[in-house]
């Protein structure tokens, strides 16, 4: 009889024991702010497709926080949304991808630019489409290359995207200096429907503030890449002393905003984010972050010297209350997305995804109104985890 007890005892114990630290298990998640089906939850697949007005504040309480839309990018740069639904990916390879309007990654490039010379943080860059796509086809990039005499370059130029294809690239801007860092590279049309481009310094600091030079500027130009009107100096210069600028967009009553990459190595910090007016100077390399001097301007935010952003792609979106402006940037070294609110001359910072997806490049605001961010883990920078890179579409209004 007392071995039959034992023998039933035994198995009762390690039962309790099971469920005693199934419990544990589930406490010290909770406790510890991980929730272990979040990824399963937040990243189901959804289709892309245009949803209503992308000036409205989204309101589909249905979409989830996080939603992977693409996988297995090779270091995407940036994203250009199609007016049929789907998008186009540039990779920094050389490398142009087509995501349709099922959310499916088509694994054939619909481009592969054979100029491109990925050296370092140049490649194939920005992308973006013309005002007139409908009717025009066309479609305009950034991208590094090495002219004849082995000097590094970057350039923009055109090409007409039609059956599912790209073909008649043809040069826009030439000659814009290049270098294994900084060569900017944010490509957008702006509201005026010109398009503006932004450059680095290309490792060439004093070039910043040479108005004459390619580098370091936010240049704008006509559809055909000449200056456009109005620019303040004649040339194709909107604006100078910017070390290497990745995000530029304008908010809802029209003014640019811009971020820019701070100093690094023993001086890391100091990203910038800053409002753009024509023929200013932003001051690098002669002033860098809350310094001030004559003729400068000093940035709306920026990182300080304790903490590094890394800034790349910028979106906005318009709030409900009409009264500020919401920014949202993507974070590199920072590897987050950033929250920046804008009431008057003041500024806010909010960070989200800390850590979660590693290096992020890309922003834009897709047209169902919510937001689309690429990571950059297989940029010679990051980490790598399985399915990099991906392209997420976020809820803004669940952050």
């Amino acid at each position: 009889m007392g071995v039959m007890r034992r023998g039933f005892v035994l198995p009762v114990i390690l039962i309790i024991i099971l469920v005693i630290g199934a419990l544990f298990i589930l406490v010290w998640t909770r406790r510890s702010g991980t929730n272990i089906n979040k990824d399963i939850e937040s990243v189901t697949e959804l289709p892309i497709k245009p949803q209503g007005n992308a000036n409205s504040a989204p309101s589909d309480v249905d979409i989830p926080t996080v939603s992977i839309v693409a996988t297995g990018l090779d270091t995407p740069w940036a994203i250009a949304f199609l007016p049929g639904g789907g998008l186009l990916v540039t990779e920094r390879q050389g490398s142009v991808r087509l995501v349709d309007t099922n959310g499916h990654l088509q694994e054939k490039p619909v481009a592969e630019i054979s100029n491109v010379r990925e050296i370092g943080e140049g490649g194939l860059l920005g992308i973006a489409l013309h005002p007139d796509f409908l009717t025009n086809n066309f479609v305009y990039f950034y991208y590094t290359y090495s002219e004849s005499g082995g000097n590094t370059l970057n350039r923009v130029v055109r090409m007409v995207y039609k059956n599912g294809q790209l073909t008649e690239e043809r040069i826009m801007v030439d000659g814009i200096p290049g270098a294994a860092n900084h060569n900017g590279g944010r490509i957008k049309f702006g509201p005026d429907k010109m398009l503006y481009i932004t450059t680095g310094d290309a490792q060439n600091p004093s070039s910043a503030q040479d108005k004459n030079s390619l580098s370091g500027k936010i240049l704008r130009v006509d559809s055909d890449g000449n200056p456009a009107f109005g620019n303040p100096y004649g040339n194709r210069t909107y604006s100078f002393g910017h070390r290497n600028p990745q995000g530029i967009i304008w908010d809802k009553d029209g003014s640019l905003w811009e971020t820019e990459h701070g100093p690094s190595g023993a001086e890391t910090g100091n990203d910038e984010f800053n409002r753009i007016d024509i023929g200013k100077n932003y001051g690098w390399p002669e002033i860098r972050g809350k310094e001030g001097r004559e003729g400068m301007v000093t940035p709306n935010l920026e990182s300080g010297r304790s903490d590094t952003w890394a800034p790349s792609g910028l979106a906005s979106l318009p709030t409900q209350t009409g009264l500020s402006s919401r920014f949202y940037f993507a974070g590199l070294r920072g590897e987050a997305l950033y929250e920046v609110n804008v009431v008057g001359n003041s500024a806010s910072l909010k960070t989200h995804f800390k850590g979660e997806y590693g290096r992020i490049r890309e922003v834009i605001l897709g047209p169902d109104n919510m937001l689309y961010i690429s990571t950059s883990n297989r940029d010679g920078r990051g980490d790598p985890k399985p399915g990099d890179d991906k392209i997420l579409r976020i809820n803004p209004s669940k952050l």
